[in-house]
């Protein structure tokens, strides 16, 4: 008798700590699956007044070609400004080209200037890379230029600075701060 007790009563424990091991799985399921994110199925939420892949823009001005082109253009008409991602810049002038490549950047439609951040890379034809954070382009004076920190490479050459202002018109180039060069041995 005393033995059958006893196995009534270990077998409601275990039944019991299975009950309640299954409610506990059962309820953190649930609060997950609330709580999981979920990914739109629909286009992307942006607010803005036009959304085109695989956006181009080429045009000639004052002699030089450009041609940018970006995965995703976002354009809001009331800012006068064209949010653009991963994008693209090349131009090409009579004896030279380059190329601007960035995460993201800005087209403003007024003035045609144009502004790329996050791992930006300009690279020319003639082997010179720059390497920073944002860089702003405009049109009008034809003046590249960045106030975040820069760095200039070319054949094994390495120039760090603050700031960068490019005159194009002027074909003049001043690189700001405290600026720091390194040549490697040997090279011409």
């Amino acid at each position: 008798m005393k033995s059958r007790k006893s196995a009534k009563r270990i077998e409601r424990a275990i039944l019991g700590t299975v009950a309640i091991f299954v409610v506990l799985v059962v309820g953190t399921l649930v609060v997950r699956s609330r709580l999981a994110r979920v990914e739109p199925l629909g286009p992307e939420v942006t607010g803005a007044d036009l959304q085109i892949k695989q956006a181009e823009i080429e045009e000639v001005t004052q002699g030089v070609r450009w041609r940018l082109k970006a995965d995703q253009a976002l354009l809001y008409e009331n800012e006068g400004r064209t949010h653009l991602r991963k994008v693209a810049v090349s131009v090409f002038e009579r004896d030279r080209s380059w190329t601007i490549v960035g995460d993201e950047g800005d087209l403003y439609q007024a003035s045609r200037n144009v502004e790329i951040r996050d791992n930006v890379v300009l690279t020319s034809s003639d082997g010179l890379r720059l390497e920073t954070s944002v860089i702003r382009w405009q049109g009008q004076e034809r003046r590249i230029w960045t106030d975040a920190p820069v760095r200039l490479s070319r054949q094994g050459a390495v120039v760090d600075g603050t700031a960068l202002d490019v005159r194009m018109g002027d074909e003049v180039t001043t690189l700001h701060g405290r600026v720091r060069a390194t040549f490697a041995k040997g090279r011409p």
